[in-house]
């Protein structure tokens, strides 16, 4: 069994990004912009924010953090992402979530502009990921997809199941595989055997937030398990898959923590510099 190391990765994928924007910023006399809005005063949001900005430093880019108090309007907070979309110096926009509940999250994400939608949520880039073309990706799959692609894991002519059809990561996981030429199946809690469908699997990814939901009993030897899972138990986090015993059985298997997740935040920059490139073009 190899444990699949995402610390390791993204720093890695954050140094090779450091390299790239000191290019971008000889070559354009400008640095790679991100901005991000965090609306209200979520304890979990204010660190995740922290960590996007701490992020954008050690990468060379330059972050625009907006702060608005959850009584903020709705008309608020679109003239703010609208500005963000009409400046120049603003290569991505993120607006932090959940949101308040008084405001509407649609009409605010559709204020970004795909070109500025780092978050690879707009209808724009998923469809262009449903048809194979260059877009940005939703951040966890694509650092999924980069895990793969640095342990020299070809999805290629496996059998790959996501158990997961979210649309953040489980719909967008599926055709990331499906694009690299693995045969995808998606589970749900409407799937009806679902272990038999694990079972099969030469590439599972578990993405439904059940903690240990997934058990050696589901998985096949020799499987490659990638657990997206973050779940607080008993003051722990621990993943979707029950790592003692499914990794017994693994060729490799993503811890948490430490797996996926350092991944989100260095795909997150990614897409801002590949966001800033495809503008300057």
């Amino acid at each position: 069994m190899t444990l699949i190391d995402g610390k390791k990765v993204s720093a890695d994928v954050r140094a090779e990004l450091k390299t790239e924007t000191a290019a971008f910023e000889t070559q354009y006399g400008k640095k790679v912009g991100l901005a991000v809005v965090l609306v209200g005063e979520d304890p979990a949001s204010q660190v995740y924010v922290r960590n996007k900005i701490r992020g954008c430093e050690e990468a060379g880019i330059r972050s625009f953090a907006h702060y608005l108090p959850a009584t903020a309007s709705q008309s608020e907070v679109e003239e703010l992402v609208s500005a963000l979309a009409a400046d120049d110096n603003v290569h991505g926009i993120l607006v932090q979530l959940p949101l308040p509940k008084h405001l509407d999250e649609e009409k605010i994400l559709a204020c970004i502009p795909t070109a500025k939608d780092v978050d690879g949520f707009s209808a724009e880039n998923i469809g262009r990921l449903a048809m194979n073309e260059e877009g940005t990706v939703a951040c966890t799959p694509s650092g999924v997809m980069e895990l793969l692609k640095r342990y020299e894991i070809d999805p290629r002519g496996k059998k790959a199941v996501v158990v997961g059809r979210s649309n953040i990561v489980g719909r967008p996981m599926a055709l990331l595989l499906l694009n690299a030429d693995a045969t995808v199946t998606v589970c749900h809690s409407r799937t009806a055997d679902l272990k038999a469908e694990c079972a099969q699997a030469d590439i599972l990814v578990a993405a439904i937030g059940k903690p240990k939901f997934i058990t050696a009993d589901m998985v096949k030897d020799g499987a490659v398990v990638v657990d997206v899972g973050i779940n607080r138990v008993d003051g722990k986090l621990v993943g979707d898959v029950d790592f003692e015993e499914v990794s017994k059985k693994t060729s490799y298997i993503t811890p948490v923590p430490g797996g996926v997740g350092p991944m989100t935040i260095a795909m997150l920059l990614k897409n801002a510099v590949a966001c800033a490139k495809r503008a300057v073009k």
